[in-house]
């Protein structure tokens, strides 16, 4: 990746260097989604080097088939790239063509080495303590960069990370196989290390400490900047209120940006107000922690010159709309009048212009484009499909666009993507386009009254990738807040299917699928057929204790509604279960105010129900 990625910044540096005021629109939508791309894949990058190695080790498939999309992702961002259009050398442009060859016909490749090195490590977790070998153990470990006492002891740190990061997707047995990893490091570590190189290694830390104190503080999140995450060196207000560092913040209005990051509101101006009370707060932290100032302050001038090109910006803006509208009326005259291939590619590249920015999206529908992607929902060509549903869920998130995509008529073919789109993209993307039209109460409804709507968004749930099944559970969720839509969810076999689904550790929607069950309790059938699972009850106890917020909200939600109306067997469950009253107690004291006042609730109907049999609980 990182190969593919030094090609494309040479093409980077020279169309930079070529000073062309004037790129062609489709190269500048192709350089939009390349960076997009890249932005992503640092990010992924980013994750695996702060990661836990061993973690990262048992997902290496999953890593592996997301390189593996970045790669496909960015030959069909070179496919619109008119590299004969722009000013570039012979050299590049050969390079960029034989990288966009084999980008296009690479195939998924997962290193045999550490599929195997996974497999020993998976048999390891699975043995008893004293009956692996160490040597083994060792070798492993070593093979991911774990040599010293300090890096087991980081590795036990990012693996406790990690579970609070799965709380809430992973399932409890994603939680459950990094605790056990949690206690192989563990006894691992007490069995590689005998006592006196441990304790050398303890005192090189304890040294290194001394020397990094300021690395150890955590930055609070108030004196973050939201766009950069590093601390504010120079806090200013923009428009919509809110408060960036001087340089992220004229950085991302230099480009082209007149809305507010955070918010997405219009900047009704540019100008820059020094937030001068968070600024002397940030410097009384730094001075209390022992944090060098000098860089704020050496940089100061330079970032206020920065800012200087920032704060008249409505001209550049109004530029930057006119090119959008020229774009949009050329690639939808293309989709009008087109050959397959031509509309195939304009189809795609109304997607990545519909990507970003209310502007660009306003201005593709004021072009027309919604009725000709709603026609080419039902297209035989694949790629076309995909884009055009695409293209729409991405114009979606404008809400006046939700009443012009339903106005075409668009929920049929939305729908027929969804139950049997040609690809899994396609039908997935399908199931968040009609997410995010089901934002609107009314269109519930009509989404709703759609007779395969519901069982198609059951079938996706049921067949998808993890993002499939979260679009679909997140669909689900919003269509159930009508009630009529809730019968449907639950007719359409929706409750054992989520009820099987929260204990797939590769599903990922724990918490989506905990919300919808919650929805569906309101449902005299949805409460019915939830009653029906055994196995629900002990799961949503081990929730209690190892879900996220979330998790436990929606889980204590639905004891307490198994437990009233006649739930005297649920009740009876959960009081001969060891783990169920220690957790309700917990969660009574530690919980969201939500998840305490469920908690009491339900810790008093069981007292009610044990004070009938025998000594209430105390």
């Amino acid at each position: 990746m990182l190969r593919r990625i030094k090609v494309l910044t040479s093409l980077f540096e020279e169309i930079q260097e070529s000073n062309n005021p004037m790129l062609p629109p489709s190269s500048v939508l192709c350089l939009s989604e390349l960076f997009s791309v890249i932005r992503r894949i640092k990010s992924t990058m980013e994750g695996c080097k702060n990661g836990s190695s061993l973690w990262g080790l048992i997902q290496t498939e999953r890593l592996s088939n997301q390189f593996h999309v970045f790669v496909k992702e960015i030959a069909r961002a070179l496919d619109i790239l008119p590299l004969s259009l722009l000013t570039v050398t012979v050299d590049i442009k050969e390079q960029i063509e034989l990288l966009h060859r084999q980008a296009k016909r690479v195939e998924l490749y997962v290193d045999p080495k550490e599929i195997q090195t996974r497999d020993v490590l998976l048999t390891l977790m699975a043995s008893e303590k004293n009956m692996f070998d160490v040597e083994t153990v060792k070798h492993v470990f070593n093979s991911v960069g774990l040599k010293t006492v300090l890096d087991y002891e980081e590795e036990m740190s990012k693996l406790e990370d990690e579970v609070h990061k799965q709380a809430g997707t992973g399932g409890l047995i994603v939680v459950s196989n990094i605790n056990k990893l949690i206690s192989l490091v563990s006894y691992a570590k007490s069995m590689v290390f005998n006592e006196e190189s441990e304790e050398n290694d303890v005192r090189q830390v304890s040294g290194s400490v001394g020397k990094n104190t300021s690395a150890s503080f955590n930055v609070p999140d108030e004196f973050r900047c939201p766009i950069s995450l590093d601390l504010m060196k120079d806090p200013v207000i923009v428009a919509s209120g809110h408060t960036y560092d001087r340089s992220s913040i004229a950085q991302w209005i230099n480009k082209g940006h007149y809305t507010c990051p955070k918010s997405g509101q219009r900047l009704i101006h540019m100008a820059l107000i020094p937030n001068y009370a968070l600024k002397s707060l940030v410097h009384q932290w730094c001075q209390e922690n022992n944090i060098p100032l000098m860089e704020c302050s050496s940089n100061a001038e330079s970032e206020k010159k920065t800012c200087e090109k920032a704060v008249d910006h409505i001209s550049a803006t109004k530029v930057a709309i006119d090119s959008v509208k020229r774009t949009a009326e050329f690639v939808v005259g293309k989709l009008a009048m087109g050959s397959v291939d031509i509309q195939r590619q304009a189809a795609y590249e109304l997607r990545l212009l519909a990507k970003t920015g209310m502007d660009n999206r306003r201005i593709i529908a004021e072009a027309g484009a919604i009725p000709f992607l709603v026609t080419m929902l039902s297209s035989n060509d694949p790629r076309t499909q995909e884009n055009a549903v695409t293209a729409l869920l991405n114009l979606s998130i404008f809400d006046n666009n939700k009443v012009l995509i339903m106005a075409a008529g668009a929920i049929k073919n939305i729908v027929d993507v969804l139950e049997s789109g040609k690809t899994m993209e396609a039908r997935e993307n399908a199931a968040a386009a009609i997410f995010s039209l089901s934002m609107i109460d009314d269109f519930k409804v009509a989404i709703g009254a759609h007779s395969q709507a519901i069982p198609a968004l059951v079938g996706l749930l049921r067949e998808g990738t993890t993002t499939g099944k979260r679009d679909a559970a997140m669909a689900l969720c919003n269509l159930a807040l009508y009630n009529a839509n809730k019968l449907k969810t639950v007719a359409a076999g929706a409750v054992p299917l989520l009820i099987e689904l929260l204990m797939d550790d590769k599903a990922g929607i724990t918490d989506d699928a905990l919300g919808v069950l919650a929805l569906l309790l309101s449902c005299p059938q949805g409460l019915e057929a939830i009653k029906k699972s055994r196995p629900l009850v002990p799961l949503l106890i081990d929730l209690l204790r190892f879900g996220s917020a979330k998790g436990k909200e929606n889980s204590i939600t639905l004891l307490l509604g198994l437990c009233k109306d006649g739930g005297e067997e649920v009740a009876r469950r959960l009081l001969i279960n060891p783990r169920s009253i220690p957790s309700l107690q917990s969660l009574a004291t530690d919980g969201s105010p939500k998840a305490r006042r469920k908690a009491n609730a339900l810790l008093r109907l069981l007292n009610r129900y044990c004070s009938q049999s025998h000594n209430p609980i105390g």
